[in-house]
């Protein structure tokens, strides 16, 4: 599953399935662009320690919303580390409500980066795949794609649409040497998650079967195989790291 001196780059990388994933790709030898939107020193924080364990890793600042940010952000990269090979978009925002109080707002900026920004990085980053005819893509989806979530319309349509891109991107470009494919994350410990207090945690154990949250790290391994030259054959797929909770759908 290694991968030495390849170049990633990871968005949201700044904590979570970002950070661990970041420093995943770093163990398997890769070196990684630990891309984020807002918060610098948690970038910052993800980078250091990579370089701490003996990785190369550079945080850049990456606004997947924005074409014109991430033609900027991949310039960067491809100076400092070179061409993108392994491309994670792990970028995500939430505006939960009831539809029909949702605002137009509240829609159009879940669907800009968490759907749309990872058809702006995909579109920068395959050019120099196709040329190199070596890439691989991975894009973080959820479990609500699938399951649906209440108060989580534009949400759910965002992630369910990066299935929709996935498998049209690995159909169009598999016979390049390009895979892309989507793992979708159920119920994750995080620091956000934590803060929801232990109810959450008792939610969780009686609607997931294995009867716990996930780890950002067991994210990170998933997504980890995809990227690695022994899944070169798997391509399109979407694999669920969600305890079983999307189980049939």
């Amino acid at each position: 599953m290694t991968a030495h001196g390849r170049v990633a780059l990871v968005t949201g990388a700044s904590r979570g399935i970002g950070r661990a994933t970041a420093v995943a790709l770093a163990e398997s030898g890769m070196r990684v662009a630990v891309g984020y939107a807002i918060d610098e020193d948690a970038a910052g924080a993800t980078t250091e320690a990579i370089i701490a364990a003996g990785g190369e890793a550079i945080a850049v600042a990456i606004r997947v919303e924005d074409p014109e940010a991430v033609d900027a952000a991949f310039r960067s990269i491809e100076a400092g580390l070179g061409p993108v090979e392994v491309l994670v978009n792990n970028a995500g925002v939430t505006a939960d409500g009831l539809v029909m109080r949702m605002t137009d707002d509240a829609w159009q900026r879940v669907l800009a980066v968490d759907l749309t920004g990872a058809f702006h990085t995909i579109r920068r980053a395959t050019p120099k795949m196709m040329r190199a005819r070596f890439g691989r893509i991975v894009n973080v989806s959820s479990v609500v794609a699938h399951v649906g979530g209440a108060g989580q319309a534009n949400y759910g349509a965002a992630k369910a649409g990066l299935v929709g891109l996935s498998r049209s991107v690995a159909r169009e470009l598999g016979s390049r040497g390009i895979t892309c494919n989507v793992v979708a994350p159920g119920p994750i410990a995080t620091e956000m998650t934590a803060a929801m207090g232990p109810e959450w945690l008792e939610t969780v154990g009686s609607l997931v079967p294995v009867g716990r949250a996930g780890t950002p790290e067991e994210c990170a391994a998933a997504i980890a195989f995809l990227v690695s030259d022994a899944a070169g054959y798997v391509s399109g797929a979407v694999v669920p790291v969600d305890g079983g909770l999307g189980m049939g759908t």
